[in-house]
């Protein structure tokens, strides 16, 4: 029997949209992940999958094995293993057994007309999709002339790109830094299996990287199921910091807490910022919740963000005799004034 085709291998109809077959796609990988699934054939699940997928995102490569499957000579080779789109096929991406379920074992096999290099160069024998001079001379061979060719010249499908994220400090991020993070990833072996390998990869931190953003590590993604090369591994960039921080785009807004008197007479005070330690001045009588601008002083990203101190003023705990009788003396000079409450 032939191999299912691609929208059987993700369970979705010839005419889904792009949206539905990626859906499909994560829903499975998520069910089937070797390290999450008990399925013991969860590796060849995962790699049929993936090599569904890989045709099927494409809209150029889509289009192709739309017609390859609509071509009565292709017909046996749709399955979600065959190698033209990246299976884990021969040389040229197709495997005996597919042929065998197109043409059958017996005449003209049997009868000598054809022979299997013949057959093979048809479909675009060896990686660089060559095919015999003798190709256009077999009869019925004519129209793989554009089929076989341009599926084998496209050579096998890359491996999936990865993502993942990764939590850097602010100061990282202020600074540059460098980090190393432990993954599990798929990587295939020399006899062409796939398993789960843990890599110890070393991460440049870029200065003035702000959240949200992402770090390709070039091939650190999933190995290719048909030879190809390995996908690319995407960092998510996410910035831990403190409570009383919070981040917009290269702009940092940070809480300071003041005192009374602090915000009531003007002070020049000292504070700790992920920018460093510098002095401010309190504007006389400032109100809890205002903000002051300290330009430039954000992530300096290509264009510096500024960094926003808002004022927050802290009663201090009468904890003493004379404490109380101060804060009575300070009620007794402001017993003209109305607070709205």
């Amino acid at each position: 029997m032939a191999e299912k085709s691609f929208y059987d291998a993700l369970g979705v109809s010839k005419d889904a949209s792009e949206n539905d077959i990626k859906k499909a796609y994560r829903k499975l990988v998520r069910k089937y992940h070797p390290d999450v699934s008990k399925a013991k054939d969860a590796d060849e699940k995962i790699a049929e999958i993936n090599n569904a997928y890989e045709t099927l995102r494409d809209p150029e490569k889509r289009a192709q094995y739309d017609a390859m499957q609509a071509n009565p000579f292709a017909g046996g080779f749709g399955g979600a293993g065959a190698g033209g789109f990246g299976g884990a096929g021969g040389q040229g991406g197709y495997r005996w057994e597919d042929i065998k379920d197109q043409f059958g074992e017996g005449a003209p096999f049997g009868s000598g007309s054809f022979r299997f290099d013949d057959i093979f160069s048809a479909f675009g024998a060896g990686k660089g999709g060559a095919r015999s001079s003798r190709q256009s001379a077999q009869p019925g061979f004519e129209g793989f002339d554009h089929f076989g060719g341009a599926f084998a010249d496209a050579g096998p499908a890359p491996g999936q790109d990865q993502h993942a994220e990764i939590n850097v400090s602010l100061d990282s991020v202020y600074n540059g830094d460098d980090y190393s993070i432990k993954l599990n990833v798929p990587t295939r072996q020399a006899d062409g299996t796939v398993s789960q390998e843990q890599k110890t990869l070393k991460i440049k931190i870029p200065k003035g990287i702000t959240e949200g953003k992402q770090i390709r590590l070039s091939g650190q993604g999933a190995a290719s199921y048909g030879g190809g090369k390995n996908g690319d591994l995407f960092l998510k960039v996410m910035i831990k910091h403190e409570d009383n921080i919070r981040l917009e785009g290269a702009d940092v807004y940070q809480t300071v807490n003041i005192a009374p008197w602090e915000a009531a007479l003007g002070e020049k005070i000292n504070i700790n910022t992920p920018a460093g330690t510098f002095g401010i001045t309190i504007p006389k009588n400032s109100k809890s919740g205002s903000h002051l601008r300290v330009k430039g002083k954000g992530i300096p990203a290509k264009e510096a963000g500024d960094l926003y101190l808002t004022l927050n003023i802290v009663n201090p705990e009468i904890s003493t005799e004379a404490q109380e009788k101060a804060y009575a003396a300070l009620k007794q000079s402001f017993a003209d004034i109305s607070i709205q409450r």
